[in-house]
């Protein structure tokens, strides 16, 4: 009676076992995909950040061109004048 008393015990705990091994098997996968995920997530950041550069860059472009070359024309315009009346 105590063997086989023993021998569901021991069995018991075998598959317990068996059970804990798959468990850490699944949380194992799930941190890989978490890695996985996280990795993405780090290279979009690269590419919004590249392409943030490139929108604030053609933005100052952008002002430049629009604030900027006006002002230096009437400043050429403005010196030519000055220069044709002395």
């Amino acid at each position: 009676m105590a063997d086989d008393q023993v021998i569901k015990l021991l069995e018991e705990i075998r598959d317990l076992q068996k059970q804990q091994v798959e468990n850490s098997k699944q949380a194992l996968a799930g941190q890989q995909i978490a890695l996985a995920n996280q990795q993405r997530s780090l290279e979009t950041q690269k590419q919004v950040m590249r392409r943030s550069k490139i929108v604030l860059i053609a933005v100052c472009v952008t002002f430049a061109a629009l604030f900027l070359l006006p002002t230096v024309w009437w400043g050429m315009s403005w010196g030519l004048r000055c220069m044709v009346h002395r």
